[in-house]
């Protein structure tokens, strides 16, 4: 596989992800999308990184980069569930056209 396969699909998923948080009303699944891009990027990434070789060894640095990704997502993955457990407790639904609680 060469490395326009490996951005073609992650172009997919970004874009994927992308279509479900501009057209689903659920917050959960907008949470999922946003998780899908994020998986995209770091795809990128490790395609990048792997076949920019570096007397004839690939690059590290971007699949370095992908570890502090993925660690910054889980934490944003619990704190993200938690406002969504808070939310659908203080307003009994996860649509987002019924949460209003940040306008004024």
């Amino acid at each position: 596989m060469s490395l326009n396969d490996y951005l073609i699909a992650s172009g997919l998923l970004f874009a994927i992800g992308l279509s479900g948080v501009l057209i689903r009303k659920n917050v959960i699944v907008i949470f999922m999308c946003l998780e899908l891009m994020l998986s995209a990027a770091n795809l990128s990434l490790v395609a990048f990184s792997r076949f920019n070789l570096t007397d004839g060894l690939p690059n590290y640095s971007g699949q370095v980069l992908v570890f502090f990704i993925i660690t910054v997502a889980a934490a944003e993955v619990a704190v993200g569930l938690a406002i969504i457990v808070a939310l659908y407790r203080a307003k009994q639904t996860t649509s987002v056209d019924d949460l209003n609680s940040m306008k004024h």
